[in-house]
């Protein structure tokens, strides 16, 4: 494919371009299935930016392999343009398509399940306790060990007399005597 010259023709870069815009909506199906989680599992923003962080990555690292793989380790605007146009046509055409039947699927199956949501915080009620309780009895021997941690500011060579502070083998010596 690549002489010996330094540069690509014209039809190896149009060829590039149109394998990073598949790639590109490549990752807008993994966008997609993070979007699915969300839709699945309730979130914080905590999370949301995890999530988004960690797609962040994954670009970078499919980005940095297909610059190694397809274009001879060169990495140019124009592969990064076709990653964002491939992502941008699969989310406008495709992606809302699957967005808009997840959450139809999500909300008969969250009708489908309402009667199952008493039982379930019952359930969570339950364990709940069980949970907490046993965490209590795990909690109590640290919290009794700071309370013996506090009281060691009582013990005599912390004992200040004349506002000088004792010498511990001063006080061995009394006691030897």
């Amino acid at each position: 494919m690549r002489g010996l010259e330094n540069f690509l023709s014209v039809s190896e870069e149009l060829r590039l371009f149109g394998i990073s815009c598949l790639v590109g909506a490549a990752l807008g199906v993994v966008f997609d299935l993070f979007r699915a989680l969300r839709l699945l599992f309730t979130h914080n923003s905590f999370l949301t930016a995890a999530e988004d962080i960690a797609f962040l990555g994954l670009y970078a690292l499919v980005f940095a392999v297909f610059s190694a793989v397809f274009a001879g380790g060169e990495t140019r605007l124009c592969y990064a343009l076709g990653n964002l146009l491939g992502f941008c046509i699969y989310m406008a055409s495709v992606g809302s398509v699957v967005t808009g039947t997840l959450r139809r699927l999500l909300a008969v199956l969250g009708f489908l399940f309402r009667p199952l949501r008493g039982f379930y915080s019952l359930l969570r009620a339950k364990l709940k306790f069980i949970f907490v309780g046993f965490f209590q009895i795990i909690v109590k021997p640290f919290k009794k060990s700071k309370i013996v941690l506090l009281n060691r500011r009582l013990l005599l060579y912390n004992k200040m007399e004349n506002k000088k502070r004792k010498n511990v083998k001063s006080v061995v010596e009394k006691n030897e005597t």
